[in-house]
C-alpha cells in the first residue's frame, strides 16, 4: 500500500454506530477468548455500545458529529483487524498486537493496553481528520464531541485496569506488569491525538509532508505497542 493511500480518509460503513457494533460482535464470536485481539475487542465493544446508548439518549452536544467521529474511529480499527486481501498490510501500530495475539507469555492486560495504544495513539487523530473532511468543518468545531468520546474512553481504561489487572496480593511494586501498566496513560495519549489531528489538518494541503508525518506517527506508536507486549515470566 502506498504511503498516501495508507493515511487517506477511511471510508465509513453505511450503517453507522450500530453497524460497527455488529461487526465487532461478529469478529469476537470468531476468536478464542484468550486471543489478544479478542481481549481488546471485548473492551472496545463495550465502549462503542456505550456511545450508541448515549447517542440514543441525545447526550452528545451534536449527535451527528459524534456518530461520525465514532464510526470513522471504529472503522480504522476494523480495517486493521478484519480479514482482507493478502496485499493489505495492517498499519505498524497494530502489527505488534496482531503478531503477539497468541503469545502465552503476554497477559490479557497487556493486550488491552496495546490495543488502546494503537487506537488512541494513532487512529484517533486520523479519525478526527476523516470526520472533518466528511462534515466539512475544522477540528475546533468537533472539540466538544472529541472530549465527550474521550471521556468514555477514559472510563474504558479504568474498567480495563479493574477487570484485567491481577489483585494486589499477586503483584509487588516492582512487578513487571505493574510497571508496564503504570507506564502508559490514556489521557496523555488523548491529548497527543488532539494535537496530532490539528497538525495533520494544518498540513492537509501538503500531501507529501502529511504522509511522512503519518508514517512516523504510525511507527512510533507501533514501537510503544511492542514494549507493552513484552512477554513476562509467570
Amino acid at each position: 500500500m502506498a504511503p498516501l493511500e495508507r493515511f487517506a480518509e477511511c471510508r465509513a460503513p453505511a450503517h453507522g454506530v450500530d453497524g460497527v457494533v455488529a461487526r465487532m460482535r461478529a469478529l469476537g464470536d470468531g476468536w478464542p477468548p484468550r486471543d489478544g485481539v479478542a481481549v481488546f475487542n471485548r473492551v472496545y465493544l463495550s465502549v462503542t455500545e456505550e456511545v450508541a446508548r448515549q447517542l440514543g439518549a441525545d447526550a452528545f452536544p451534536d449527535g451527528r458529529s459524534a456518530a461520525t467521529l465514532d464510526v470513522r474511529f471504529a472503522e480504522r480499527y476494523l480495517r486493521a483487524v478484519e480479514p482482507g486481501p493478502e496485499s493489505r498490510r495492517a498499519p505498524a501500530c497494530w502489527r505488534p498486537l496482531l503478531q503477539y495475539r497468541r503469545h502465552p507469555g503476554v497477559h490479557p492486560l497487556q493486550f488491552a493496553l496495546a490495543g488502546i495504544n494503537a487506537h488512541i495513539g494513532h487512529d484517533l487523530a486520523l479519525a478526527l481528520v476523516d470526520s472533518c473532511h466528511a462534515l466539512g468543518c475544522e477540528p475546533a468545531e468537533l472539540e466538544d464531541e472529541f472530549d465527550a468520546v474521550g471521556d468514555i474512553l477514559v472510563s474504558l481504561e479504568e474498567r480495563i485496569r479493574e477487570e484485567l489487572m491481577p489483585g494486589p496480593d499477586l503483584l509487588q511494586i516492582g512487578d513487571p506488569l505493574t510497571h508496564l501498566a503504570g507506564s502508559w496513560s490514556l489521557e496523555r495519549a488523548r491529548d497527543g491525538a488532539w494535537a496530532t489531528a490539528r497538525a495533520l489538518w494544518a498540513l492537509r494541503h501538503l500531501p507529501g509532508v502529511t504522509a511522512e508525518f503519518g508514517e512516523r506517527l504510525d511507527g512510533a506508536v507501533g514501537l510503544v505497542g511492542r514494549v507493552l507486549l513484552t512477554p513476562l515470566p509467570d
